[in-house]
């Protein structure tokens, strides 16, 4: 029987997920487990790491049914969360803690004290990225500083570091692979992107062995071979990157100046820069876009924290809505006036602000404020915050001789809102587009797998497949546009800590 199928693991921060694709690229099925947040102290958020692997085995043995057998699966791609941190005994395989999340607030002081003492210029001018307790370095710090008897033992080599790429690798490879691929490496901020390796000056800084760091592949690679054990047959793990890379692959923004949008906890902009490491004037992140036959093609990435977050918030705090969907009729039923604004600075601000002690506020409440407003306002702040990075990559594009952004790709689950798509497109000023296919971050993950596989030839071939299901074109007058704007401007202006 010929193969016909790529196995695309997803493993995200609310969920896990496993989508099988065919060699046009369509998802034929999918399963999807709930993952369980921890939330031990403010600001600190961590995932069960063994709960992670366990459900990723549960997703894709729930593939083989129906007359589906492992035997027809060519590849396994992986996409994932990234930054999350994950440290374990390198023998037995297990965590010496639960991952610490991305969104994970705990090292802020330590990346404060790192700032002031004048380090940031040299780790963005190395990595791309700011000192940020975002980022997993200083996260692996911590570990390293509060497990007990941790930093001996990664001194000792008996410990190692991954990102969720690196650890889903490990287990279903039974512990033969420690590996990364460049575009969750670059997300560390211990990888150094413009000579490609670990970088022995932040290692230093940080105090960390490079002894529990991962080898760093291509995104199409040979990242080793599954257990029998798990599905029954061995399968080859071809294709790796990080959630927002493999996105930008799954979108086909394979050429300068093409740029993709992913609203799922998070919002993640990312504009492709071809083979220029252009550093960032805007407090843009700088970093790996993906890389392939050893060659590396750089992009700049905004990311806000919260975004379809936003939404969870409404239905499980405020218990203004039962169901994501119903934000979309209230969006529509609100006061098309009203002057609400929510800046949702849950867990501090993203780019371009980075401000980890930002809190959210609602403001420019007036009596007659009700919940249709407020969910109008929540899904307002996305695409505000949206416009904050698209303004700041056409800057950054246009001082590095770039094309700028002239349109938007989008995807993940707020896309499905047309109310919320026209508004994005409203705000920022900028055709948007949505494809046919948005499960795009599992997409890229099988794209890069299937490359490695021979499906496909290569990126051509994969942006032949890339096609546009409705596209939004701006219908906001100008003056109001920038009305609104400056309105979002003032209110970030009001919670802004640093």
């Amino acid at each position: 029987m010929t193969v016909r199928y790529i196995l695309a693991i997803d493993q995200g921060t609310t969920s896990t997920r496993a989508l099988l694709f065919d060699e046009s690229g369509s998802p034929m099925r999918v399963r999807q487990v709930a993952l369980a947040q921890h939330f031990p102290a403010d600001g600190w958020v961590e995932h069960d790491a063994e709960e992670i692997w366990s459900a990723t085995l549960a997703v894709c043995r729930g593939m083989l049914d129906k007359g589906l057998h492992a035997q027809d699966i060519a590849a396994i791609g992986i996409t994932n969360q990234r930054e999350t941190t994950v440290l374990w005994d390198r023998a037995t395989g297990k965590p010496l803690h639960r991952a610490i999340v991305w969104q994970d607030r705990r090292t802020a002081d330590s990346c404060a004290k790192l700032k002031k003492a004048g380090h940031e210029e040299m780790v963005q001018a190395k990595t791309g990225l700011l000192l940020d307790p975002y980022f997993s370095g200083t996260k692996l710090a911590w570990l390293l500083d509060n497990v007990e008897g941790a930093r001996e033992r990664a001194e000792k080599g008996e410990l190692c570091f991954g990102t969720i790429d690196s650890w889903l690798i490990y287990k279903l490879t039974g512990g033969k692979a420690h590996v990364t691929d460049a575009t969750n490496a670059s997300r560390t901020m211990l990888f150094n992107i413009g000579t490609q390796k670990w970088d022995a000056d932040i290692l230093s800084l940080l105090n960390i062995p490079a002894s529990v760091l991962p080898e760093v592949k291509d995104c199409c690679a040979d990242f080793g071979v599954s257990e029998k054990e798990h599905l029954g047959v061995s399968i080859p793990i071809s294709g790796v990157a990080g959630d927002q890379q493999s996105a930008l692959v799954g979108q086909a923004c394979f050429e300068p100046g093409l740029t993709k949008s992913t609203y799922g906890t998070g919002c993640f902009a990312v504009v492709n820069t071809g083979g220029e490491f252009v550093r960032s004037q805007n407090r843009l992140l700088s970093t790996v876009a993906y890389r392939m036959n050893g060659e590396v093609t750089y992009a700049l990435e905004g990311s806000i924290f919260m975004a379809g977050a936003i939404v969870q918030w409404l239905r499980d705090e405020m218990k203004l809505i039962k169901s994501a969907e119903e934000s979309e009729a209230l969006a529509k039923a609100a006061d098309a006036n009203s002057s609400v604004v929510l800046v949702p600075a849950f867990t501090g601000l993203g780019a371009p602000y980075w401000d980890p002690h930002a809190r959210g506020a609602l403001l420019g409440m007036t009596r007659d404020t009700g919940a249709a407003e407020i969910v109008k306002a929540a899904l307002e702040s996305v695409s505000f915050q949206t416009r904050d990075l698209m303004d700041a990559m056409g800057e950054d594009m246009k001082a590095a001789g770039l094309v700028s952004p002239t349109a938007l790709r989008v995807d993940g689950g707020m896309v499905g809102n047309n109310w919320f798509v026209q508004n994005l497109a409203d705000i920022i000023g900028a055709r948007v587009e949505r494809p046919e296919v948005t499960e795009t971050t599992a997409l890229g993950a099988a794209y890069l797998a299937g490359i490695q596989a021979g499906f496909y030839a290569g990126p051509e071939a994969v942006a032949a497949n890339w096609r546009c299901e409705k596209g939004f074109t701006p219908a906001m007058d100008e003056k109001d546009r920038q009305t609104r704007y400056a309105r979002w401007q003032k209110a970030v202006g009001r919670i802004l800590t640093q």
